[in-house]
């Protein structure tokens, strides 16, 4: 039995109250959110006055406080995604911010302008077009972790069964999770990747799904947020859990991808590829052993893939992680380095089945979640590959399709749909789905954390290493550079006041948004382009003689180059850093 919400509703408009009714078949139920003393309670349909303003909506999000008061967060437009074990399961596609406060008058033009900010925020955080959610089913929990539930479990709301590191609107429900009443008009939303496919092979259809669930805790952009924090989650933390359905049979395997789980970071300084840092200052074992006590309570044994470089800047960072694991001296975790770009370089990505093979016996001895058409559970996944790269984004994605794969291979036999011998490479149609679809979950993770899609795409999909793909990966490098330097801090804010790192006090309205830039700010990039231009100036206009022009260039050029070196020294002053939150991940 699954719990469930409402599925349709309909929001009314009046100048004190806000009624979401819903709008199911023989419910008569009506959630009223007062807009002055902002209280939410359950009340009836025929309790709704006539108002004239009244719009079909697909959800409640939740509600924030910015610096105008309250407001409240629904969703106006979604999409069905495709079902799951017969359940639908959508994907929220537009939003409605709306204000309890009917005028803005109370604000001075200051606050206006924070509240626009703050404003613009959420609005770029539900544009990140990956919001899923479903309302008869909890789309928080692998199928395996749903097969060993409690009969008390059965009887909770979708609200309060659901895994907590992968509700993204926790906060913004935090005034309604208290009132179980209320939990029908509420349901869980996820962040990540969700698709669903028809497939055939042998012709024999199945239904194969990849669910990608990003955690909620220590989230972020990718220069700003890097290792774990001290209650040991980890940076870009997603669960992957891939599913095949057949004839009433079920399987499912999991896996894992997070920041490299220590202190360390990676602030933007303008350099290409900031030097990464580990953190001096800290007991580094402390948390890292947190980190890897839940996941063994959650997953059962880990495997760690460590795909970084074992040379240059990532090479202290392989060292460290290899010396942790032995530290910690934990037989339930298994460390496996190995160097992807020097293995695959020069296109030769034949090689990936080295590391296949390496793992080969323990990705057998872990298995994976398998079910009858009886419901009878068969086997059960009894360990995890946890992949990381520096960004957990292309390396990983890459390492985790092949893994999947070659369960998928498994799977398909014991579910009768491949025969024996039959390899899933050699089925084209359903390959080119495959990859595809693991290539949009690598894009889609890439957009949340790094801000442009993936790199590497082109081998994922095509299983081929292209001219086109570096030339696209270069495209999208050269955005994630302008972006890690320059709308970062933007991106961190707007995360750190949607998950509620921030939130603006009631009383005191002053916000951390007004930070004064220092001369050098406005004045060296002025000087440099100045200086370059009378440099070029100068060639074109050539003075009497060579040597005075030259003596010309000379000045100009030195003077450009000078203050170019110096705006990259202090390149952290010239680059978008958050402002909301100084957590301890700033360093």
């Amino acid at each position: 039995k699954m719990a469930t919400t409402y599925e349709s509703f309909c929001l009314h408009t009046t100048p004190e109250k806000f009624y979401i009714e819903a709008c199911d078949d023989g419910a008569d139920a009506v959630l009223a959110i007062d807009r002055v003393s902002t209280e939410i309670s359950l009340t009836v349909r025929k309790d709704i006055p006539p108002s004239d303003q009244s719009q079909p909506i697909c959800g409640i999000m939740g509600t924030i406080r910015m610096v105008a008061g309250m407001y409240l967060i629904v969703i106006t437009k979604k999409k069905k995604v495709g079902d799951l074990l017969g359940h639908a399961v959508w994907k929220a596609v537009d939003f409605d911010i709306i204000s309890y406060k009917k005028t803005m008058l109370h604000l001075t033009d200051n606050q206006m302008q924070d509240n626009k900010a703050f404003l613009s925020m959420m609005n770029h955080v539900l544009q990140t077009d990956s919001f899923y959610f479903a309302t008869n089913y909890d789309l928080t929990h692998s199928l395996q972790r749903l097969a060993n539930t409690s009969p008390e479990f059965q009887e909770m709301s979708l609200l309060e069964r659901a895994d907590q590191r992968f509700v993204w609107n926790g906060h913004l429900l935090r005034d309604l999770f208290p009132q179980t009443e209320l939990h029908k008009f509420a349901f869980p939303v996820v962040h990540g990747f969700i698709i669903m496919k028809s497939c055939c092979i042998n012709g024999k259809l199945f239904e194969w799904n990849l669910i990608s669930r990003r955690s909620c805790f220590r989230a972020g952009v990718r220069y700003y947020v890097r290792g774990i924090d001290t209650e040991g989650h980890a940076a870009n933390f997603v669960e992957t859990e891939q599913i095949v359905q057949h004839n009433g049979g079920k399987a499912s395997f999991v896996q894992t991808r997070g920041s490299i789980p220590f202190y360390w970071s990676q602030r933007p300084n303008l350099k290409y590829k900031p030097k990464p840092q580990i953190n001096k200052t800290v007991d580094h074992l402390d948390g890292f052993q947190r980190h890897f006590e839940s996941q063994i309570l959650i997953y059962g044994k880990q495997v760690l893939l460590n795909l970084i470089n074992q040379k240059g800047s990532e090479k202290p960072l392989e060292l460290a992680f290899d010396k942790m694991v032995t530290s910690l001296g934990n037989s339930m975790i298994k460390y496996v380095a190995f160097d992807f770009h020097k293995e695959c370089s020069r296109m030769r990505w034949h090689r990936l089945q080295i590391l296949l093979d390496i793992v080969a016996e323990t990705q057998d001895e872990f298995g994976y979640f398998l079910v009858d058409a009886d419901g009878n559970v068969l086997v059960q996944q009894e360990g995890i590959f946890r992949s990381n790269c520096m960004d957990c984004l292309d390396r990983t994605n890459v390492i985790q399709s092949l893994l999947a794969r070659r369960s998928l291979q498994s799977q398909l036999q014991r579910l009768n749909v491949l025969h024996v011998g039959q390899q899933i490479e050699d089925q084209m149609d359903f390959e080119k789905i495959y990859k595809n679809a693991w290539a949009d979950n690598a894009n889609a993770c890439a957009k949340q954390y790094a801000g442009t899609g993936a790199l590497k795409t082109d081998f994922t999909r095509t299983g081929r290493r292209t001219q086109l793909g570096l030339l696209m990966d270069g495209w999208n490098s050269m955005i994630r550079y302008y972006k890690n330097n320059f709308s970062d801090g933007f991106r961190q804010d707007s995360i750190d006041l949607f998950l509620g790192n921030y939130s603006v006090d009631e009383v005191d309205l002053t916000t951390p948004l007004r930070e004064l830039k220092d001369w050098k700010f406005l004045t060296l990039p002025i000087i440099m382009v100045v200086a370059f231009s009378m440099c070029i100036i100068c060639l074109l206009m050539a003075g009497d003689t060579w040597t005075e022009t030259l003596a010309y260039v000379l000045f100009w050029g030195t003077a450009s180059v000078m203050t170019f070196a110096v705006i990259l020294f202090n390149g952290r002053d010239f680059v978008d850093a958050p402002k909301l939150v100084q957590k301890e991940k700033m360093d």
